[in-house]
């Protein structure tokens, strides 16, 4: 285990963003909850930080088979509505 001081490469974050992804489309986290930890998990430094912006969620079950194709367009129309989600909150936070 790296120590929770250790600075976190880009890798490492998009990794724990990866994982993040799957506990929305596992329903585990709603779509601002997601945005937010995103957002949260990029500004990370260390593996401290990383290890705190997952820790209530439970380890992800190893993934033995692909996901299905229909798993996959569930998970893009998932991280598509995100984006329009996160859009519309900055154009609402432009407008005021």
């Amino acid at each position: 285990m790296n120590e929770p001081t250790t600075r976190a490469s880009d890798a490492e974050r998009y990794r724990v963003v990866a994982m993040l992804e799957k506990h929305a489309a596992a329903g585990r986290l709603t779509l601002d909850e997601y945005a937010e930890r995103v957002d949260r998990v990029l500004a990370c430094r260390t593996h401290g930080e990383l290890a705190d912006a997952t820790a209530d969620l439970p380890p992800l079950e190893d993934d033995a088979e692909p996901p299905r194709e229909e798993s996959r367009h569930l998970l893009w129309a998932f991280l598509a509505a995100a984006v329009v989600l996160l859009l519309f909150s900055v154009v609402l936070g432009l407008a005021r």
